[in-house]
């Protein structure tokens, strides 16, 4: 179980692109996405993807329900639970859910996000009907005693020390995230804070599956080497007799608009300085497909760092050699607010204050001079590229349909995406940088290495 990592550089985990560019005498065309849909009767959505490329097929749950849904002093819970969902049921014992899936040669894993958790297994095509029997049974009849949550929260609270008390950038984003927001519960971490962890309760991870874990609040997509209609049999016989249940009200969280700097300082051991520059920005909406701005701020990720000799990689890395490594990451889907975030690694002997000087100079000059028509091209080229890749695996599908759908998006949106993608001009790039890239909207992160402790020297040991 793992869970998935919360920045994403978004030009690659979304892919959007272009249906249709030509190149010289050639032309890449994207094959069209064509799922099925069904909502049973309990209100579980059901979207299929036949394909029969490989004897194997991809069965993904996901939950609309993640970090962002989570009240003040339980933050971590989605993941909690997310670990608890393999400790069993009455009819399958704690920890024999992954053996079974690795019995009938398959694998599995889970994650948790801010805006849903997942589970997906990928078997071969005569073992669906073991896996959805499997995951039907956790969504309604999961069970568990305090003893094995108590034992289970230390493993989380062990994976936070790992993964971000002992990690000097795992701690930067984690206090960026929560200087830049005030209001939006994006400002806690996914795996929750350390005294949240320590005073969470088993019975509060009960309370949380009672409350989200029911089919109308969940998606399964299926790909692979499937039959129709016999998936959609196995999918009614042991989903369809799952009962609804009416889910908590969502309360808008509405971050209130920054105006000026905000800064945070971290100490930590590391061997270099850090800096992180993030600006608030807007999402893509549902049933606003036509705004420009998302679109184009997918873009200028991709202008900045989406290839070796993009921009910032070019003049920071290369040529001025003030950081040994830059990238920029933002996401367009999403369920709440989003930031543009440029992160950088000092070189040895440069100072933050060289770093975010270049930065800022990188920046002001493509607002001032814009991008050229061809380098707009070369990205969408690539982009397509990533996208046509990511069309032939029938696992990278399901992910990229049901992390839409979790954000409030229908698999149907996604050519009228790209469509969109298609006409945004250099000039609306360079918008975006001149309306959002500004101070009004900027938090900035720096770590501040300190030395390592040298290791005790034990004497007899």
């Amino acid at each position: 179980m793992s869970c998935r990592p919360l920045l994403r550089l978004a030009v690659l985990a979304m892919a959007v692109a272009l249906p249709h560019l030509a190149l010289g005498e050639a032309a890449l065309k994207l094959p069209p996405l064509e799922f099925r849909e069904r909502t049973l009767a309990n209100g579980l959505t059901v979207l299929s993807l036949e394909d029969h490329a490989s004897p194997t097929v991809a069965v993904q749950v996901w939950y609309r329900v993640g970090s962002s849904d989570e009240p003040p002093g339980l933050t971590g819970l989605s993941h909690v639970l997310e670990h608890m969902m393999f400790k069993g049921t009455n009819k399958v014992k704690s920890g024999e859910f992954s053996r079974l899936v690795a019995a009938v040669g398959g694998r599995e894993n889970a994650f948790t996000s801010r805006d849903y958790t997942a589970y997906f297994q990928q078997v071969e095509k005569s073992k669906l009907e073991d896996v959805i029997k499997l995951e039907a049974d956790r969504m309604s009849n999961l069970n568990f005693d305090d003893a094995e949550f108590d034992k289970e929260i230390q493993v989380v609270m062990e994976e936070r020390r790992l993964r971000t008390e002992d990690n000097p950038s795992s701690l930067l984003y984690e206090s960026l995230m929560a200087t830049a927001y005030m209001s939006s519960p994006y400002r806690h971490p996914v795996i929750g804070w350390m005294n949240d962890l320590v005073n969470m309760k088993a019975a509060d991870a009960r309370d949380w599956y009672r409350s989200w874990y029911a089919p109308n609040n969940a998606t399964v997509v299926i790909s692979g080497d499937v039959d129709p209609q016999n998936m959609l049999k196995l999918v009614q016989k042991y989903y369809g007799v799952l009962a609804p249940h009416e889910l908590p009200v969502r309360k808008p969280q509405i971050e209130p608009p920054q105006k000026g700097i905000k800064q945070v300082e971290v100490k930590a051991p590391a061997d270099s300085a850090q800096l992180a520059m993030a600006w608030k920005a807007p999402r893509l909406e549902p049933g606003k497909l036509d705004n420009p701005e998302p679109y184009a701020l997918e873009l200028l990720t991709a202008v900045l760092d989406g290839y070796d000799n993009a921009r910032l990689n070019r003049v920071l890395v290369k040529q001025e050699k003030v950081v040994n490594d830059v990238s920029v990451g933002y996401d367009m889907i999403s369920r709440g607010p989003e930031l543009f975030l440029i992160n950088a690694t000092m070189a040895k002997g440069k100072t933050v204050a060289q770093a975010q000087a270049s930065i800022r100079k990188a920046l002001e000059e493509l607002k001032q001079n814009g991008i050229l028509e061809s380098e707009l091209k070369r990205i969408k080229v690539r982009i397509l590229s990533n996208q046509i890749y990511k069309r032939d695996s029938i696992f990278g599908q399901a992910m990229e349909i049901g992390s839409n759908e979790m954000a409030g998006f229908s698999w149907k949106d996604i050519d009228a995406m790209l469509e969109k993608m298609q006409t945004i001009t250099p000039a609306q790039v360079q918008e975006v940088a001149k309306k959002y890239l500004v101070d009004e909207g900027l938090t900035i992160a720096v770590l501040d290495p300190q030395a390592r402790k040298a290791p005790e020297n034990k004497e007899g040991k």
